[in-house]
């Protein structure tokens, strides 16, 4: 009898997002510089996927520069086969418009597409900073007291037709259970395409609470509604660990990075997303577990390549 397939998993670094702030770490990567040795540090540690958001270099606001995108993205590629999924969400309070133009512009194998609205909600940690290196910090995060993240309907329809004449395929981004019944619609209308990759993002004020019992209720509502699918999970701040390998051990994957966390541990603060990644990769080993090459990564996920990428 042949040994049995050591199981792969795909790890994801999400790596400066759009939820923290240069205050709250000195590790949090703005410059392109930083987004790249960032993602090089995921790769080397065993990470497949790196999710990207962009900010401007001066202060680190969030944004959406297409000429930043393609700054990072052509300099990764020349140093690794990492499979970039490139957020459509942007900074909140993006314009629509402008999130999903990177897709057309960089053409990824992998690009976020969230299944719903939700009230996305920071403004409860302004009270842990009494000072911010930048006043647009603060006014920032307040300003998600009264701001829905707007994914309605007619938005997923019009980026899917952006990711379907790009080759791109859609990381769904479901932060409660109902954004699953809404990809269900979308499959039934012919509109998204079987298997679909779901990312479950959890922990977020405003979405549904990390717990054990949620995850695994997510699960079983996309096994009845959607039937066939891959699925990663994320979880925000001091839940990202112990989620993640919940997800593991449920047979899924896992996202790790800066974006959803900034520590390492318990009132240690990570230096990078890969310090991130490699700390789970080690948690994986313990149980048998290998993290998937993002050779392996395509394959499982049904990706175009990176030889069909714009970048």
């Amino acid at each position: 009898m042949s040994p049995a397939k050591t199981p792969k998993a795909i790890i994801t670094a999400a790596v400066t997002g759009s939820i923290h702030t240069p205050t709250m770490s000195p590790h949090l990567p703005v410059t392109p510089r930083q987004l790249i040795d960032d993602i090089l540090s995921v790769h080397a540690a065993g990470g497949a996927v790196a999710h990207l958001h962009v900010r401007d270099p001066q202060n680190g606001r969030p944004n959406a520069d297409q000429d930043l995108y393609r700054q990072v993205a052509e300099e990764v590629k020349r140093h690794c086969d990492i499979i970039l999924c490139t957020t459509t969400g942007g900074r909140l309070g993006e314009p629509v418009e402008n999130r999903v133009r990177v897709v057309a512009n960089l053409k990824p194998e992998l690009a976020s597409l969230n299944a719903g609205s939700l009230n996305f909600a920071l403004f409860q940690i302004v009270k842990n900073y009494p000072a911010w290196q930048h006043q647009w910090e603060k006014e920032y995060l307040e300003g998600t007291e009264d701001y829905i993240f707007p994914n309605t309907f007619y938005t997923m329809r019009k980026f899917l037709e952006h990711f379907q004449q790009n080759g791109t395929k859609p990381e769904f981004e479901v932060y409660d259970v109902g954004m699953i019944n809404n990809l269900a619609h979308l499959i039934a209308n012919g509109l998204v395409q079987k298997p679909v990759y779901l990312q479950f993002v959890m922990g977020i004020l405003g979405g549904i609470p990390a717990t054990i019992d949620n995850l695994v209720y997510l699960l079983n509502t996309a096994r009845a509604q959607i039937g066939d699918f891959q699925w990663s999970v994320c979880a925000a701040g001091r839940f990202q660990f112990p989620m993640t390998t919940h997800a593991l051990l449920m047979g899924g994957n896992a996202r790790v990075g800066l974006e959803d966390n900034l520590y390492l541990e318990r009132n240690v603060l990570a230096k990078s997303s890969g310090e991130q990644v490699a700390k789970l990769v080690r948690i994986a080993g313990e149980f048998g577990m290998a993290p998937a090459t993002p050779a392996e990564a395509r394959q499982i996920l049904g990706l175009k390549g990176i030889e069909k990428v714009n970048y």
